[in-house]
């Protein structure tokens, strides 16, 4: 492949990389990753709601990796609660998962600002044969891409084994039980997601440089015909 052509490769992997670091930061700041709706199971059966009546007792829930907000409905109206991680519910969290979730997402981050220096680098520079070569740009891309499956893995592990919805609902609730409504991964955790299948879409690209087209092969001098080699 001509060297324009593999520039233009590894300038889109850069980008596309550094624009990978940054939405992994937003998302990381953000209590988008998970919404769903919670149920005030005892104020229910208190009153023996059903149908349309249930609707008084439904509340809503949404947070992130560092705090989040719950709106309790027990048949008098929506009282709002903030709360965070840390320290508030470490002691009814999976808390060893929940920090690898975030050291990974941290992790993600700096090699994917390290695989979009490497791509600019091997762009514009001249590249080194391991550490700036293709042997480098698959190694940062394929950390990247394992650190956001990873952090996928354990945060749904986290919300659907340990139902950290249910937790984080029924935290300092003496009376009353909350049961899960409803839940969905929001945009923050599919950003995640997104960013661990451009890592593998930049492997891709990497190998995709390494291909020799037939229309991009500069012809042979030698093999030149024309009026002159008739002239003999």
């Amino acid at each position: 492949m001509p060297a324009q052509q593999k520039k233009i490769i590894f300038c889109v992997a850069g980008v596309l990389s550094f624009a990978c670091a940054l939405g992994t930061a937003a998302a990381l700041g953000t209590q988008l990753w998970v919404t769903g709706t919670i149920l005030c199971k005892t104020g229910a059966l208190l009153v023996n709601a059903t149908g349309q009546e249930l609707d008084k007792f439904i509340g809503k829930i949404q947070y992130g990796l560092f705090y989040g907000e719950r709106v309790r409905q027990c048949g008098l109206g929506g009282r709002p609660f903030q709360f965070s991680f840390f320290p508030d519910l470490l002691k009814i969290i999976p808390a060893s998962i929940h920090v690898s979730v975030i050291l990974f997402c941290a992790v993600l981050m700096v090699f994917a600002l390290v695989a979009a220096g490497f791509f600019m680098f091997n762009a514009f520079g001249s590249p080194y044969e391991t550490l700036h070569g293709p042997v480098g740009l698959y190694l940062w891309s394929f950390i990247a891409c394992c650190c956001g499956c990873l952090i996928i893995v354990l945060f749904s592990s986290e919300v659907k084994i340990h139902h950290l919805s249910e937790k984080i609902a029924n935290f300092k609730e003496g009376s009353f039980t909350f049961k899960t409504h409803s839940e969905q991964f929001a945009n923050s955790f599919w950003i995640v997601l997104v960013c661990s299948l451009v890592h593998f879409l930049n492997a891709l690209l990497i190998r995709f440089a390494g291909f020799e087209f037939p229309f991009s092969k500069a012809k042979d001098p030698g093999t030149t015909t024309g009026a002159a080699d008739l002239m003999y």
